[in-house]
């Protein structure tokens, strides 16, 4: 194999607390990208530290290392690490959305993860349970303005966005790990509401989206990770988004009308994912793998390139800095209303 592979299409999984002799190969296939770590991943934070060294040892060329750590229901890695409160504390407390985003990317930096999918830029409409308090508002332009303090908080301390789930999940009650939801609307109520937290954001320069598994009917027939509609009409051409487009995990429920997982990963590259996400099915990850062309893709090199974590402090430095201390006593106040 070539020793200079570019930033594969596909995002997978590994096992357990360290690295199978098995999973290096797959880390090492040119079509590999990133790896995402769960919580079954994390133990004590040397043991990750060793972890994610491992993974990169295991590359010839670049990965990225990512985790879904969000706070409140969806944070992967707790103890050791500030427990963050669900983003719709932030409209109460609106002051600190900025210093969250911050806490959340410095801590995860400082242990070799390079980013987080987060904010969720969706819409809380009251009857999407599998959302709800991930949103920060039901009011778009309060969820548009504390997504982009969270932001914020996060390009300061070296960390990459991504604004999920595009163009909103809130309005659906169906979770969409567990069926497909359909959302009924017309285009112009999306774009007036849902929409209007993206258009912000990739306004600012978001860095990456990653589409919803959902099928909005009256614009498209297809869920919008698979939907040329949504990612190249709407996302690259009406709101000119250049950054990285990461699917859902296709091992979802809502990705498979697509088919089977090689055809899933076709039609979400087809439609314009620039990462595959395929998550907690170590088979499918491997068929995805091989089913895939290799090829080279500066422009996808070039999107990707600016996921990769710029770490602000090294080694024990950030937990004895003032600012660290600052923010981890307020969020941890904070979050004590929310535990």
């Amino acid at each position: 194999m070539t020793s200079n592979f570019s930033i594969g299409p596909v995002l997978l999984d590994v096992e357990g607390l360290t690295l199978a002799e098995h999973e290096k190969e797959k880390i090492n296939h040119p079509n590999t990208g990133a790896v995402i770590l769960f919580a079954r991943n994390y133990e004590a934070t040397e043991q990750l530290v060793a972890l994610i060294k491992s993974i990169r040892a295991a590359r010839q060329g670049q990965i990225l290392i990512a985790v879904d750590q969000e706070g409140g229901r969806v944070q992967r890695f707790k103890n050791g690490f500030t427990r963050l409160p669900p983003a719709s504390c932030y409209a109460e407390f609106p002051e600190i959305a900025e210093s969250a985003g911050w806490l959340m990317a410095s801590e995860l930096l400082d242990i070799g993860v390079d980013f987080s999918f987060a904010p969720v830029l969706d819409v809380d409409c009251g009857v999407s349970d599998v959302i709800g308090d991930r949103s920060f508002s039901g009011d778009y332009s309060l969820v548009a303005r504390l997504a982009s303090d969270f932001r914020k908080g996060m390009n300061s301390a070296g960390m990459a966005a991504t604004g999920k789930h595009f163009p909103g999940h809130g309005y659906v009650a169906l979770d969409s790990h567990l069926a497909l939801p359909v959302d009924e609307r017309e285009f112009d109520d999306i774009w007036l509401k849902d929409l209007v937290p993206f258009k912000q954001l990739i306004h600012e320069g978001l860095e990456a989206i990653m589409p919803a598994h959902v099928v909005y009917s009256k614009c498209d027939v297809s869920p919008a990770g698979f939907s040329s509609f949504w990612i190249q009409h709407v996302l690259r051409n009406k709101l000119n988004f250049n950054g990285a487009v990461f699917s859902d995990d296709l091992s979802m429920a809502g990705a498979a009308s697509a088919g089977d997982y090689s055809e899933r990963a076709k039609l979400a590259q087809q439609a314009g994912c620039d990462m595959l996400l395929v998550c907690n099915n170590p088979i499918a990850a491997e068929q995805v793998l091989e089913a895939l062309p290799v090829t080279q893709n500066p422009l996808r090199d070039q999107r990707l390139g600016r996921m990769i974590g710029k770490p602000q402090w090294i080694g024990k430095q950030l937990i004895k800095s003032e600012k660290w201390r600052h923010c981890n006593t307020i969020i941890s106040q904070i979050n004590k209303r929310y535990a």
